[in-house]
């Protein structure tokens, strides 16, 4: 296990390299940041004087080792639209994304499964093809559709929750939550919802799909053969096998709802990092942009090396000898 994770450890700082060169190269060559700074009516010398403050006027070697020191102490720099660094921007918004992924993620997970092993153990009752139905219905709908509809209905043609906005929060030190309020938990509904629809879609037709597929194995056939109850058949055998794929999917689903909430965020106007990089890439904020791209990979990274290691506690058949 040692060995395993070292390696899994190593692929992951490698990657993280590898993105950090892209990011660099973003920073380089995507506009002038001392021309967005100054502006037009700036003189030759205070641009050279704020280029060689900001270390650009060094190598491009020397820039790129020290942009890969800063941002390895959460160092972007500053934002060109707002002066504030990009941390402290990035630390204010990031509880807001998360507490959104995580919410949404749960909420699909715990009605993905159960409703995946109800379509495949009922698979030929009339409400389990409704069920189907509807999961492709919500794997097909884009996401803003499904958030603009919700909105509709629920807040403009019932009035019962909140269309906007995060909610009433409280501060827990640094980070910030709108889960222990009545008001932050009325907001965070409709997002989590839109997000997590085609979650929950995914996750149970892949239970259904992995279920039917385990339900016709050989040790299956050996267990009904042995008179085990059917309870303990579906639940303990079956469904524990089932899971391995559904983790795979769940923790790269997790990174993808973080990195691709950017959607949801705009329509409900949710102050999280997505909004953030919205208006990043609108006024050409190349180091938020770039701060953006290495914690997503960051947290890809982190979920996948998660998931490898549930493998292990999942299905102890897997061997991690490094054969």
């Amino acid at each position: 296990m040692l060995a395993f994770t070292l390696r899994r450890l190593f692929q992951a700082i490698f990657v993280m390299l590898i993105v950090t060169f892209i990011a660099f190269v973003l920073f380089q060559f995507v506009g002038d940041p001392v021309m967005s700074m100054l502006g037009q009516e700036a003189t030759e010398a205070d641009r050279a004087a704020l280029r060689e403050s900001l270390g650009l006027d060094k190598p491009m070697l020397t820039q790129y080792l020290s942009f890969v020191g800063n941002a390895v102490h959460g160092d972007f720099g500053l934002s060109l639209r707002q002066g504030t660094p990009v941390s402290e921007l990035f630390k204010e918004k990031m509880p807001a994304t998360l507490e959104l992924a995580f919410f949404s993620s749960i909420v699909a997970t715990l009605a993905g499964i159960p409703l995946g092993v109800f379509v495949a153990l009922k698979r030929n009752t009339a409400t389990a093809k409704w069920l189907m139905g509807l999961s492709l219905l919500g794997i097909s709908l884009p996401t803003f559709f499904i958030g603009i509809l919700l909105i509709l209905v629920f807040s403009v043609w019932l009035g019962w929750l909140p269309s906007y906005g995060r909610g009433e929060t409280v501060s827990l030190g640094w980070w910030t939550t709108g889960l222990l309020t009545k008001d932050g938990l009325e907001h965070i509904i409709l997002p989590a919802a839109t997000l997590a629809v085609f979650q929950i879609a995914l996750v149970m037709r892949l239970v259904r799909g992995e279920m039917l597929e385990v339900l016709r194995t050989d040790y299956i056939k050996f267990a009904r053969a042995r008179g085990l109850p059917q309870r303990t058949i579906y639940f303990k055998h079956a469904l524990k096998n089932t899971l391995l794929p559904v983790i795979t999917i769940t923790g790269l689903q997790l990174g993808g709802i973080i990195a691709f909430s950017i959607v949801t965020e705009t329509v409900f106007q949710w102050p999280g990092m997505g909004l953030l990089f919205i208006q990043a890439v609108q006024f050409a904020d190349v180091p938020v942009m770039a701060a953006y791209l290495c914690l997503i990979s960051l947290i890809f990274v982190i979920v996948n090396l998660i998931v490898d290691l549930l493998y292990v506690m999942v299905d102890p058949r897997l061997k991690l000898d490094g054969s």
